[in-house]
């Protein structure tokens, strides 16, 4: 478990701790094994459990804002960004395409990993911004939905 030097009146004394159960822990003390009974209970200590939130990946390289709009304005539209740098592998709609919400779009080779690029809007394709092939960087437009 753990090891310590002690130097006690000059004499130099390596001590390990091997287990402690209760209030009885094992050690041993250059070479010789003891077991010592400690007027304490020993409360294991729990290492504390990382939860993180499940991420969502998102095609916005803008700061998080509401993403309301304007009553009167067309509903839907704008534009596909590139989650990561990567190559363009395949495009599965052409221009005039009406995409509908989670809809495949193009699929991005990143990190020697295929990425599905889905539609996270609404709308019509009015432009298609990459090529089969292409090199694109993190927040790239890769797609123009009206």
């Amino acid at each position: 478990m753990k090891q310590f030097k002690f130097k006690i009146n000059g004499n130099v004394y390596e001590v390990e701790v091997q287990n402690i159960e209760d209030n009885i822990a094992t050690v041993e003390v250059n070479g010789s094994i003891y077991n010592v009974a400690i007027d304490q209970e020993m409360v294991p200590r729990k290492t504390p459990k990382i939860v993180q939130a499940k991420s969502v990946p998102t095609t916005d390289v803008t700061p998080a804002t509401a993403k309301t709009s304007n009553p009167n304005a067309p509903k839907g539209g704008g534009t596909i960004k590139s989650p990561l740098p990567g190559e363009i592998l395949e495009i599965y709609v052409k221009v005039g395409d009406v995409v509908k919400l989670g809809q495949k779009l193009l699929m991005l080779e990143a990190m020697k990993m295929e990425n599905n690029i889905d539609s996270d809007k609404e709308g019509k394709i009015s432009e298609i911004k990459v090529n089969r092939g292409s090199s694109v960087m993190e927040g790239d437009v890769l797609i123009v939905i009206e």
